[in-house]
């Protein structure tokens, strides 16, 4: 079972790169582990509306966490 994870314990941990009204875009500046698998990540996405379009995937790994919003970490 993965660990929740909560971006408000971590935010001295990460720079917020962007954020709009659904959304918000982190970079990892501390070595944070992911929550799931336990490897650092290196961006976190967080989507808390209905649904994102993203671009074409470049084959980077990454690891989804669902709770209370949907949080992407590309490895």
């Amino acid at each position: 079972m993965p660990e929740s994870f909560d971006v408000h314990d971590h935010r001295h941990q990460m720079k917020q790169l962007n954020k709009s009204s659904d959304t918000e875009l982190y970079e990892n500046r501390d070595g944070l582990g992911c929550p799931v698998c336990s490897a650092e990540f290196t961006r976190l996405f967080v989507l808390r509306g209905g649904g994102k379009q993203f671009p074409e995937n470049d084959g980077a790994r990454f690891c989804l966490l669902n709770q209370d919003a949907v949080y992407l970490f590309r490895h």
